[in-house]
């Protein structure tokens, strides 16, 4: 009964994101990303004791908040527990928001509108985008596009797969620490290192989990699993991230292009390892990057669904 009950909440919240995208007005995680920052006001050290304490108690408190969740839906209708699941699902996943926002960038570049393009860039990724050109701009797109297929479409379907809203809800405040204090920046070289660390851990399955799908949908988009797999296993592991190296190699390989290379930011330049082979990304590789995005969290959904399925059917 739990697995079909979680079955019907993931299929609406994924439907959810799917026809309505984000929510417009007051967004749970945007909620959190406030009350992030007020306690970092109070709780800011630069030492990693600290920066493990600010963490703790955020995202210990959404887990308090998930158990009791939880429990109350258990004492009502079935219904109560399918809609929890849900609007979890729904807040927690952004593939329909990072799809548009890819496809803006390409509309962008596509008429010259560099300017336009760069103004867009933060809203994919934390780069400095006032020294890229339209083939830095658009690396750096295709790049955030398959980081964040991981992030923020496989990685909550797999977690509310296996724990339910609870679960994926810890994960998205994790997740959501990680892009606002797990940086290399000066001043959170220390107080972030255990947002990044919990972020890499609990996107460590997702990541290969998104690969493994990326591989195998390539030729969705024209493209050769042969060579996705061959560049996920080549180039990944020279990947300053555990996590992203997997994902951009795999859609690197799949899409026959080159990612990787000086990668500036605002705090400092990283000087990236090549992933893949083939030419720097146009905007018509970045059109085919959200495609084969929009595709895999669509197998993700339906390998949850099989997942779920088989529980409900063993009794569990």
């Amino acid at each position: 009964m739990v697995g079909l009950t979680r079955l019907a909440g993931v299929l609406a919240g994924y439907l959810a994101d799917l026809l309505v995208g984000d929510p417009q007005v007051g967004h749970p995680v945007a909620g959190f990303g406030v009350a992030a920052a007020a306690l970092e006001r109070i709780s800011y050290r630069d030492s990693r004791i600290a920066g493990a304490g600010h963490v703790g108690v955020l995202v210990g408190a959404v887990g308090v908040l998930g158990a009791a969740l939880h429990r109350f839906t258990r004492c009502r209708p079935v219904l109560w527990s399918v809609a929890t699941t849900a609007a979890a699902v729904w807040v927690s996943l952004g593939g329909t928001s990072l799809a548009r926002t890819g496809m803006a960038m390409v509309a962008l570049l596509e008429r010259g509108d560099v300017e336009g393009a760069r103004r867009l860039l933060p809203a994919l990724c934390g780069r400095d985008p006032t020294v890229l050109d339209t083939d830095g701009l658009a690396r750096a797109a295709v790049e955030s596009i398959a980081e964040n297929t991981s992030d923020a479409q496989v990685a909550p379907l797999l977690w509310v797969t296996l724990g339910g809203a609870p679960a994926v809800l810890a994960y998205r405040a994790v997740n959501t620490l990680d892009s606002m204090i797990g940086h290399r920046s000066p001043r959170y070289q220390r107080f972030g290192w255990a947002a990044a660390r919990l972020d890499d851990l609990a996107n460590y399955p997702a990541a290969r989990l998104t690969a493994a799908l990326a591989v195998l949908c390539a030729p969705v988009v024209s493209g050769s699993p042969a060579r996705a797999a061959r560049a996920w296993r080549r180039d990944a592991a020279a990947h300053p991230s555990p996590n992203a190296g997997v994902v951009e190699a795999a859609f690197a390989g799949g899409l026959g292009v080159r990612l990787g290379g000086p990668t500036q930011y605002h705090y400092e330049l990283q000087i990236r390892p090549t992933l893949g082979e083939g030419p720097i990304p146009s905007p018509a590789d970045l059109r085919r990057a959200v495609v084969l995005s929009r595709v895999v969290q669509a197998a993700a959904v339906v390998l949850s669904c099989v997942v779920l399925s088989a529980g409900a059917r063993s009794g569990r």
